[in-house]
């Protein structure tokens, strides 16, 4: 890039060469400004739900002195030291409100973005690191509109984990000689991400500690070298066990309690009747090639486009296996391979495989996949394939494009905020998905909070909950709010169950497709 600058603007004097890396910089920032940009608009086009209405809530109890989360009961991902502190920057500018989670996963998605970038481009210079470059980031340059999008930025997902996980190769990478302190910064990176989320077990952890046995058992090196290794799998063990000490400090301190990690196995004819068909699809949604059931159009197009991203990033694979047992493979892309492989592995063999937007429990294959792509297919471009990419990546910013036109989406259950808000009933009850979101969306002005029905009887949610919200002498709720729910979302409809829990209803109120029955009474004392 730097010869191609000195023809094009002539040889610059010796005293100016400093202004070239204020150019490079100054253009980094000006893409990543307008990555954000374009993804900010996108997150809009989905429905905040809650989700990230839960999330937002933490970080909100958090910048007000929580910061252990004292009294919360999260899901098996606690974003502790990932999303949240995000979460609670943006907060600290823009209040409680729904732009809190659509600024939120616009930083997220452009974040992996740029951490794909440079971890594609590598120790390459000039024109070939901006092919590498340009290959990773077109591949995640569109999301699918709708349910790409809705994996990938609706609310804290599996995705951001890929940031420290990113982060950890980068330095891997840029270290042009092992040194002692290697190890204890990966591990320690590792046993941060670990703490928010047990994803990093299979995306990071195990990879790392594959990879490095794998060189160490082929020998033939120098003892130093497989020094380095050992130091660098024995660390990423020492992670999950700090990790998992730092939760425990945290929960006995007061802190958060987190639920368990969901690990059973599916058995094999559920693998192979379902799993890996949905796992497919998933594969294609995520680079944004899912085409399956669309209409013939021009979004169609763009999507059936994305299949030269998902041929490109399969390709970068092979390549990358093929080289993975010789001599000079390239460390990097043998955590990448084995990333991607026990990611998805692991998720085809549980039984979390349920529908295609269970494609957010594998979203680090997508940057890995990217990376890899990047780095080992673009050394071998020729002139041609270099300029049918360039026709393909102007397509993809079409798409883009296309994409950025589509409606502002409100958030969930907006009419139900609406009218509580114009009609103080006190604090609510309902389903997980009409609960947090109101809460979140009214600034606070107005909560509900989540139940379910277990054995005919209303009951306490069992994640992503404070346990002062449910107990009588601390607070009170009013009113339930029914709701037959929408797609992907089931709603909160057992009124017998309600009844029989807190009696008849003094008063009703229809709103819409929302029922609100409400009492005299503290609720709470009823409810186990």
């Amino acid at each position: 890039m730097t010869e191609t600058a000195d023809r094009l603007l002539g040889q610059a004097p010796a005293g100016r060469r400093p202004a070239r890396p204020m150019l490079v910089g100054g253009a980094w920032t000006v893409a990543v400004l307008a990555a954000f940009a374009a993804y900010l608009r996108l997150a809009s086009t989905r429905a905040v739900n809650s989700d990230g209405a839960a999330q937002a809530l933490q970080a909100w109890d958090m910048v007000h002195g929580n910061l252990l989360l004292s009294g919360w009961k999260t899901s098996d991902v606690s974003f502790y030291t990932t999303e949240l502190p995000q979460y609670m920057l943006v907060e600290l500018v823009h209040g409680l409100n729904q732009n809190v989670v659509t600024i939120a996963t616009a930083m997220t998605y452009t974040l992996v973005l740029l951490f794909v970038a440079l971890v594609a481009k590598g120790t390459a210079t000039g024109w070939p690191a901006v092919t590498r470059a340009a290959i990773g980031v077109g591949i995640m340059l569109a999301p699918q509109l709708a349910s790409g999008t809705n994996v990938l930025l609706s609310s804290p997902d599996h995705l951001g984990t890929s940031v420290p996980l990113l982060l950890v190769l980068l330095i891997l990478d840029r270290a042009r000689q092992p040194r002692w302190w290697l190890p204890v910064v990966v591990s320690l990176l590792l046993a941060w991400a670990q703490l928010a989320d047990s994803v990093v077990l299979v995306a990071g952890v195990i990879p790392l500690i594959v990879v490095c046995a794998f060189r160490v058992a082929r020998g033939g090196r120098a003892f130093a070298s497989r020094r380095y290794e050992i130091a660098l799998a024995v660390g990423a063990l020492v992670a999950v066990g700090v990790a998992q000490a730092a939760y425990h400090v945290i929960h006995a301190a007061g802190g958060y309690s987190e639920r368990p990690v969901g690990t059973e196995l599916a058995p094999l004819s559920e693998i192979f009747g379902h799993n890996l068909s949905i796992a497919a699809q998933c594969l294609l949604l995520l680079p944004g090639a899912d085409f399956l059931g669309l209409p013939a159009g021009a979004s169609t197009f763009f999507v059936g486009l994305h299949l030269v991203g998902v041929a490109v990033a399969a390709a970068g694979i092979a390549v990358a296996a093929w080289r993975f047992g010789r001599r000079d493979a390239d460390l990097v892309s043998q955590l990448l391979l084995v990333g991607i492989v026990v990611n998805f592995v692991s998720f085809v063999a549980t039984t979390h495989v349920y529908n295609v937007a269970s494609a957010r429990e594998i979203a680090p294959v997508l940057p890995f996949a990217a990376v890899l792509a990047g780095r080992e297919i673009a050394p071998h471009l020729r002139r041609a394939g270099a300029a049918a990419l360039v026709v393909v990546l102007a397509g993809y910013l079409a798409g883009l494009g296309l994409e950025l036109t589509a409606p502002t989406a409100p958030p969930q259950a907006a009419p139900l905020t609406s009218w509580l808000e114009s009609h103080p009933l006190g604090t609510g009850l309902s389903g997980y998905w009409e609960a947090s979101v109101v809460t979140l969306t009214s600034g606070g002005r107005v909560a509900v909070r989540p139940v379910a029905v277990a054995n005919h009887r209303v009951v306490f949610y069992w994640a992503e909950i404070k346990g002062d919200w449910y107990d009588p002498a601390r607070s009170t709720a009013d009113f339930v709010v029914l709701f037959p729910g929408i797609s992907g979302y089931p709603g909160f409809t057992d009124r017998q169950a309600v009844v029989a829990t807190f009696g008849k209803p003094s008063r009703t109120y229809h709103v819409g497709q929302y029922t609100i029955l409400w009492w005299p009474k503290n609720l709470l004392a009823d409810v186990r």
